[in-house]
């Protein structure tokens, strides 16, 4: 039987992929066979992964670029293309966050969040789909939020790039589907990741959590990444333009 959930000889890139949410779905998706190249602004913290991940086996590679720089970062896929001859897959998760009340956002925070969360998205979506089309075939997951169709105090700006993630998201499903290529977003709720640690070690705020949600916990990096290999791999091969929620029914409860 056809081994629908293997990514074998797939070659994966994974934004911002050296920490949190990527580096668990980079581990799983190294381990479901697939050529992985780590991502990220830390060269060193970028080596040190690879070569705990190729320790144990697996085909890593590395290319350390900012995605909200626009030349380094077409520059920065055009060298995984010449080494790799090609892409079949992207996962656009760097992003960062930024709390603050909108009197006080400054737009320079603002111009900074969005060229990563959603500009930094867009970029390399367009890179991504001008070699894959030359195959015919490929994936592109956005890792959206539950923050992108729902909202918190102080977060406006993040809210609006996460609902920006949802929305090119439904629009590349749109236009790269006829080229074979598949576009969909994970919606992640809350996990325990470096960028929430202010939040998990906030008494007040973890008990929201917990009391929010039906498992009554924060979510754990690993528990994102079958998501994420469900939309890479054949399994879902009708599967265009979804959003797939991962909040353990945070916003399904009110």
């Amino acid at each position: 039987m056809k081994d629908l959930f293997t990514l074998n000889q797939r070659r994966i890139l994974i934004t911002g992929s050296s920490r949190g949410l990527g580096w668990a779905m980079a581990r799983t998706m190294a381990e479901a066979k697939a050529t992985v190249i780590l991502n990220g602004r830390d060269r060193d913290l970028l080596e040190k992964r690879r070569k705990e991940l190729e320790a144990q086996g697996y085909q890593i590679d590395t290319e350390a670029f900012d995605v909200a720089e626009t030349k380094n970062a077409i520059t920065g896929m055009q060298a995984i293309a010449d080494r790799h001859g090609g892409l079949d897959g992207l996962v656009n998760n760097a992003a960062i966050q930024h709390r603050q009340p909108i009197q006080d956002f400054e737009l320079s925070d603002y111009d900074r969040l969005m060229g990563i969360n959603l500009r930094g998205c867009f970029l390399l979506s367009r890179e991504a789909a001008r070699l894959m089309q030359k195959k015919g075939s490929g994936r592109i997951i956005n890792i959206a939020s539950v923050m992108g169709r729902q909202a918190r105090k102080t977060v406006s700006v993040y809210t609006t790039s996460k609902g920006g993630i949802v929305g090119l998201t439904k629009a590349l499903a749109v236009e790269l589907g006829p080229q074979g290529i598949r576009c969909n977003a994970i919606s992640p709720g809350f996990f325990a990741t470096e960028m929430n640690t202010v939040l998990v070690e906030d008494p007040k705020f973890s008990a929201f959590v917990e009391g929010r949600t039906p498992l009554e916990r924060w979510g754990q990096p690993p528990e994102i990444a079958g998501a994420a290999v469900f939309l890479m791999s054949e399994a879902s091969s009708f599967v265009n333009g979804h959003v797939l929620t991962v909040d353990v029914g945070l916003s399904a409860q009110v």
